[in-house]
């Protein structure tokens, strides 16, 4: 028989809770957000205007990457 999303959502947090505890679960759950808006179509408003020249130029312009980025949600 197929799950409901109800009985995922269910067991997902009762895996991170037998995992994690209640408090860091609950830490765990506050570092994410649904987000609002529609991803697509205002992906596509700055995108398309794009070649992949242009990404490739500003992937080379980013910092070095921050090896420290996660450390407050590790420790």
């Amino acid at each position: 028989m197929m799950k409901t999303q109800h009985d995922i959502i269910k067991q997902g947090y009762d895996a991170l809770i037998n995992s994690l505890g209640v408090a860091d679960t609950i830490r765990f759950i506050q570092y994410f957000s649904p987000g609002k808006g529609d991803y697509t179509k205002e992906r596509h408003q700055w995108l398309d205007e794009k070649t992949l020249v242009d990404v490739l130029e500003e992937i080379k312009e980013l910092p070095s990457e921050d090896t420290n980025q996660y450390d407050e949600i590790i420790e």
